[in-house]
């Protein structure tokens, strides 16, 4: 293989009360969030001690890919670093560059395509080799994963699990709300290179895993965790309105589906085990969140797929399992052509 690292790249999240303050400013730097957005989003992380869930859970995943790695004969060291907080990944970049890493693969914990999922940890990867300068290793990003079942599959039973917490006797009066992280409508619109990347490949993981999970029933993508300037577009209907609007029309019991996270970090436990279970509560109606995949094994799986697919640079290895190349990803080479799988 032409490779010899893969770098896990993910968001971070502080670890302590102090750190809270300083790694918001990180996220937030130059976007223009009022501050008292900001203050609102600081309590939310003390809510739970000013520690996010994020990097345990990078850890958790690091540790079941090298298990996965070593179990299947992948002879790659495998790294970590975030882009606002530590382990920074410029100081991972040096790290790796001090092993004597060459080039390097790297799987960054977003599924979908669009400025902030995909495109700016380009940037960030960039930047991080800019920092440590002409010896850097080269690291190329891995495809993005929306609908590979590795990401589809666990989201799809993790609702079925949802579903087997509500009364049957609500079947007919239940339904399926898929969420993920809000953007700015000006850049849904320009996400990809014809736009609209980012909102299409969530509608299609809904629709995926909906047709997986429970065929029958109704389901709506809303949005979530909005954090930009009142004056500015984001998209719309916030998970909060549409549950009070369900509500209003009947729908007795939702099942939630975060399917824009890969783990149950802040804005899973804070925008929807907390604000979202209370409105439902106020509104009347029985709701159940259905996990993420965090470290479930064909999520873990995925990577090394993903890895094994890219093969060498020049994508001389064979895709596995005979797919057939399906779209480009960006105009930038982030990604090789991705392939639908049953």
């Amino acid at each position: 293989m032409a490779y010899d690292a893969l770098v896990l790249v993910s968001f971070g999240g502080p670890e302590q009360p102090e750190d809270v303050l300083p790694f918001l400013q990180n996220v937030t730097r130059g976007r223009g969030v009022p501050p008292e957005r900001l203050a609102e989003v600081v309590e939310h992380y003390l809510h739970f001690g000013g520690v996010s869930p994020i990097n345990q859970q990078c850890r958790e995943l690091l540790a079941a890919i090298r298990a996965d790695f070593a179990a299947h004969g992948v002879d790659l060291p495998v790294y970590w670093g975030n882009r606002n907080w530590n382990p920074m990944l410029a100081d991972t970049v040096a790290r790796m560059r001090d092993d004597g890493v060459k080039r390097a693969l790297a799987f960054v914990t977003s599924a979908y395509g669009g400025y902030s999922s995909c495109r700016q940890y380009q940037e960030d990867i960039a930047a991080a080799r800019a920092a440590v300068g002409p010896d850097a290793p080269v690291i190329e990003k891995l495809r993005q994963f929306w609908d590979h079942p590795g990401f589809v599959e666990p989201h799809a039973d993790a609702v079925r699990a949802a579903l087997a917490q509500l009364d049957p006797a609500q079947r007919d009066s239940t339904r399926l709300v898929f969420t993920a992280h809000s953007i700015p409508t000006s850049a849904a619109a320009t996400a990809g290179p014809t736009g609209g990347r980012y909102t299409e490949q969530l509608a299609e993981t809904a629709r995926l895993v909906r047709a997986a999970a429970a065929p029958d029933l109704p389901y709506d993508l809303v949005w979530q965790s909005r954090s930009g300037p009142p004056q500015v577009p984001w998209l719309e209907p916030d998970i909060n309105d549409h549950l009070a609007a369900l509500a209003s029309s009947g729908v007795t019991a939702v099942v939630v589906s975060p399917i824009g996270f890969v783990s149950d970090h802040l804005e899973v436990v804070w925008d929807l085990d907390t604000e979202a279970l209370e409105t439902a509560k106020q509104v009347g109606l029985d709701f159940v969140r259905a996990a993420t995949p965090g470290t479930d094994p064909r999520f873990v799986a995925m990577v090394r797929e993903l890895v094994l697919e890219r093969g060498t640079p020049d994508g001389s290895v064979p895709r596995r399992l005979g797919e057939l190349p399906m779209w480009d990803t960006c105009p930038t080479p982030c990604c090789v052509p991705a392939a639908r799988r049953p």
